[in-house]
């Protein structure tokens, strides 16, 4: 559950509301004039929700590609990732 916290405690209770963050694992709403304005969460959480979304964007164009038949035999595509891999290999040496 979000907690909600006027603007002013962010600037006297930071060490406080750093603390919820992390302990209880779930963002602050910090209002302005009484409207939601931020929303702070821990860093990881926020990496892993970052992380989250990069996938289920991943996954979102793939079924599109799916669906509009952008595919290919799954060994096209190891052999494009493995000759990627090799000319990598080969800039390094």
């Amino acid at each position: 559950m979000e907690a909600i916290r006027p603007s002013s405690d962010l600037r006297n209770h930071y060490n406080e509301i750093s603390k919820q963050c992390h302990e209880e694992k779930s963002p602050v709403i910090i209002t302005v004039n009484g409207r939601g304005d931020t929303a702070i969460l821990g860093l990881q959480d926020y990496y892993q929700m970052k992380s989250e979304l990069e996938l289920l964007r991943t996954l979102a164009e793939a079924e599109e590609d799916a669906a509009n038949g952008r595919i290919a035999p799954i060994q096209d595509t190891f052999d494009d990732i493995r000759k990627s891999l090799l000319e990598r290999k080969s800039y390094e040496v």
